[in-house]
């Protein structure tokens, strides 16, 4: 998904909590801002041209989400976490 938005970092325990999240590569069930439901596996955060990623498995195939286009993300051991940005 191309934008040309500014991006707006999000909140830094929220994004501790999706870097915890890679590290234990958790399946998480995210909410999208657009409204989308995914359910997928962390796998990396990525930061490009000052833009932060979250890197996904989605079925084998691998997405990258802007973290700013993130509403919520979900995973048992973390309850659910509404992003907030900074």
């Amino acid at each position: 998904m191309l934008t040309n938005e500014a991006y707006r970092p999000i909140n830094c325990d929220d994004y501790d909590n999706l870097e915890l999240a890679c590290t234990k590569r958790w399946t998480l069930e995210l909410i999208l801002k657009n409204g989308e439901a995914l359910k997928a596996k962390a796998t990396d955060m990525v930061s490009r041209k000052n833009v932060e990623y979250l890197s996904i498995d989605l079925s084998g195939e691998t997405r990258e989400l802007r973290l700013d286009h993130i509403a919520s993300f979900s995973h048992p051991e973390l309850g659910t976490v509404v992003v907030s940005e900074e």
